[in-house]
């Protein structure tokens, strides 16, 4: 029977090798890895083609977080939109070979234009990148991440707004940055059913939830910084309720900076 709910952790817990990446993965009866290339890329293709063989065997849901300047929406096309789309085809051609979906990415920022011009722009380069992906067999899913500042580009809408045009395109639910931005407004099964709907109604038949989670410092409905679970005021216990509601397969990413959180979430969301 397959595994309804995957968890893990944001970043493989060992590079020195595949092997030692995925026995501690198993060591902490983790399901599922984010691969932190957020600060810069340090696997290769060999590296990332065992690590995918490796989670395939043990029923591990691999995704990958691309290099943070790797967005898409640029008001000027230069030097920055070519720099983000190699650093983006290079995340493709890893994740690849890894077997690892979706590709995360932030959503780029507006830059001076409304939200309605922003979100045509991340389409139409979006687009243009999934061309030159096909052309070189790469061409993976991506995911779009709900960001945690209220007044710039990616709010959850923003996301389900891009992933309706695009099909190969996820959103990446993160519900901290969302408690944020909401003035600590996700306490309730029902409002982390609500985010969860919006998903489903753009995700394609079988498709996983991608789902960040950890607690969450903020002010002025802007994220701050992550935080241990039990330091702020974000619960696990009503998404595990939420999930309950739908029949759909999800990936759990725990963001929380310590372990001991990390374990914590799984505990408490039964995965």
């Amino acid at each position: 029977m397959a595994r309804r709910l995957h968890f893990g952790p944001s970043g493989l817990p060992s590079r020195d090798s595949p092997e030692a990446a995925v026995s501690l993965l198993l060591s902490g009866e983790m399901s599922a890895c984010e691969i932190d290339f957020a600060g810069r890329f340090w696997m290769d293709y060999g590296w990332a083609a065992r690590l995918g063989e490796l989670a395939r065997e043990n029923d591990i849901a691999l995704s990958m977080h691309a290099p943070l300047a790797g967005f898409m929406g640029h008001a000027e096309r230069g030097k920055k939109l070519n720099m983000a789309i190699g650093m983006l085809d290079h995340s493709a051609g890893i994740a690849k070979a890894a077997g690892a979906a979706p590709v995360v990415i932030h959503p780029g920022f507006l830059l001076g234009r409304t939200r309605e011009e922003a979100i045509d722009s991340v389409c139409e380069q979006l687009a243009e990148l999934r061309t030159r992906l096909e052309a070189k067999d790469r061409a993976v899913d991506f995911g779009i991440e709900v960001m945690g500042r209220v007044r710039d580009l990616g709010s959850l809408d923003d996301i389900v707004e891009i992933a309706s045009r695009l099909p190969w395109v996820r959103p990446v639910i993160d519900f901290a940055h969302m408690h944020a931005t909401t003035d600590g407004a996700l306490t309730s099964a029902a409002a982390f059913g609500e985010a969860l709907g919006k998903a489903d109604a753009v995700l394609g038949p079988g498709v996983p939830f991608h789902i960040h989670f950890s607690d969450i410092a903020f002010a002025n409905r802007n994220e701050t910084k992550h935080l241990p679970y039990g330091e702020g005021t974000l619960r696990a216990e009503p998404l595990h309720e939420a999930l309950a509601d739908f029949d759909r397969p999800a990936t759990i990413i725990s963001e929380a900076p310590d372990e001991a959180s990390t374990a914590a979430l799984k505990a408490i969301l039964d995965v």
